[in-house]
């Protein structure tokens, strides 16, 4: 099996996670800012449980969400990747493309930069027909990289696993390629 443990861009690192990753992923989840357009922000056990859950999907498959790094300082700034899409949203089974970024790397094209690297690996290298993405309807700024990926909107739905009547419910997906059809 192929793996794609680092991929460099021209400004970033996308890499496995390290133990030094783990205190600034969770001061990032634990900001209110960041987490925004997410039911919750995550403590520190939370956090720590995601890049496990991360890792290990990178021993399965070979590829998952990837820690970002600035290539020049080597600072890291959050994540960027692929993973299944959830049970029960459209593009079910399928990878989504997802990316979350500490605020202070934010409107720097990090996001959009490493988003296409994951790209070139989910739809050229390992020959996917269709990549997903989806957020709250309410998420413009994330919204904007999908279309900058070139993605187009596929269909509105509500998001099952978030509260009835919270504004975060409404969500959107994005493709780029096409699905199987049924």
């Amino acid at each position: 099996m192929t793996d794609y443990w680092e991929i460099r861009t021209q400004r970033l690192l996308m890499r496995r996670w390290r133990a030094s990753d783990r205190a600034p992923f969770a001061a990032m989840n634990a900001d209110p800012e960041v987490m925004r357009y997410f039911p919750a922000a995550l403590d520190r056990a939370d956090s720590d449980q995601l890049i496990d859950r991360i890792e290990e999907r990178f021993e399965s498959q070979g590829f998952g969400l990837w820690a970002l790094e600035i290539l020049d300082s080597g600072e890291f700034i959050g994540f960027t990747g692929l993973n299944p899409m959830p049970a029960d949203v459209p593009g079910s089974g399928d990878q989504e493309i997802g990316w979350r970024l500490a605020r202070r790397a934010w409107h720097k094209g990090y996001a959009t930069e490493a988003a296409r690297a994951a790209l070139d690996v989910g739809l050229n290298q390992l020959g996917l027909p269709v990549m997903w993405s989806m957020t709250a309807v309410i998420n413009l700024p994330s919204q904007a990289v999908m279309q900058r990926l070139g993605m187009v909107p596929h269909r509105l739905f509500d998001h099952p696993r978030i509260a009835m009547g919270s504004a975060l419910r409404p969500h959107v997906v994005y493709r780029i390629g096409q699905p199987a059809t049924p």
